[in-house]
């Protein structure tokens, strides 16, 4: 006798469903531009969401704010009641860890009366096992479909909890503030910092912000490589958005090298200028690469750098101009991917 099909089981039907509309928020989102700034309250974590604001003008690009906790941060403890704080905490009533940090950031990027006006808010709550506040999440939208997102976010540190983050994105571009200790490479990867962390694993262009003082324009380096002649392009563009000054940089090994670099530079210009982008300056140095970006660079408030392309493994034995700019500058240095 033939055996009976066996039916779909409820669950397994919902588990599709969920499966289905995970996929199709994920396609939604790759069609946006969507900014990480990661906010743990210091002034040049700050410095971050007024880039965010910057260069996130258009309908078509996102703000989502993450503070990460630690899990169990004392509140089983506290004599909280988790459903009351979880509600409260939505409504901004209540000052759980992280909650003010996130607050003063939406502050920034938009008014009171605006977010009242023009925006919708839905809030979100997944359980994390282990912790009893979880993770929780505000998205602000307006009609145009523009969304600022609040995020408080569980993790073991916040390093993991940023990487976590980027894989429910996915995000073009991470902003965190500058770590107080940065190290070499491989060291950074035994006893790391949360910026050297993310910095070194991210899959998507990183950017580590510091306080700009007076300075003003970008400086964006080029090796003349492929790559960094693609993301030169993409970095002028969005400085040409942002009103930016824009600096075009070469460094020369040797000064046998000197006129080779600045006919790089020159063909640069030019094709920035097929573009309409305008560039202020253009600056040829000799030495050390990373010696000579990061003396150069304190005369702006921005450093673009590209990434070598390396795998983590070569970067580890053959180094990385972009990895060592980004700790040693004293400005805000974007790394792109």
């Amino acid at each position: 006798m033939a055996k009976a099909k066996r039916k779909k089981t409820p669950s397994r039907n919902v588990d599709l469903e969920s499966q289905r509309e995970y996929e199709a928020i994920r396609e939604l989102r790759r069609s946006r531009f969507r900014i990480l700034v990661c906010v743990d309250g210091s002034d040049e974590s700050y410095e971050g969401v007024r880039f965010a604001r910057e260069i996130c003008r258009s309908d078509d690009c996102d703000i989502i704010l993450l503070y990460v906790r630690p899990i169990d941060q004392g509140l089983r403890s506290g004599g909280l009641q988790m459903r009351v704080a979880r509600e409260n905490m939505m409504e901004w009533g209540l000052e759980l860890p992280g909650t003010q940090y996130l607050k003063r950031g939406l502050d920034m990027l938009v008014s009171e009366d605006e977010l009242d006006n023009e925006w919708k808010a839905i809030s979100s709550h997944t359980d994390i096992r282990g912790d009893p506040l979880g993770d929780n999440k505000i998205e602000y939208r307006n009609e145009r479909g523009k969304s600022i997102v609040l995020k408080l976010k569980t993790a073991p540190d916040p390093a993991s909890g940023i990487l976590d983050q980027y894989e429910l994105g996915p995000y073009n571009l991470i902003i965190l503030g500058e770590s107080s200790r940065w190290r070499g490479e491989l060291r950074s990867m035994l006893r790391v910092g949360v910026a050297q962390k993310v910095t070194m694993l991210a899959p998507c262009s990183t950017m580590i912000t510091r306080e700009a003082a007076d300075k003003d324009g970008f400086l964006i380096c080029s090796d003349g490589s492929k790559h960094s002649n693609d993301s030169l392009r993409r970095i002028a563009v969005l400085a040409h958005l942002c009103d930016k000054p824009i600096a075009l940089m070469g460094v020369a090994k040797t000064e046998e090298d000197r006129r080779k670099v600045e006919k790089r530079l020159a063909s640069a210009e030019e094709a920035l200028k097929k573009m309409k982008i305008k560039t202020h300056a253009t600056v040829c140095e000799v030495g050390d690469p990373v010696e000579r970006i990061i003396e150069t660079g304190r005369d702006y408030a921005l450093i673009s750098v590209s990434d070598s392309g390396k795998s983590l493994l070569k970067r580890f034995f053959v180094g990385s101009v972009a990895f060592d700019v980004m700790g040693g500058a004293s400005r805000s240095v974007l790394n792109v991917r």
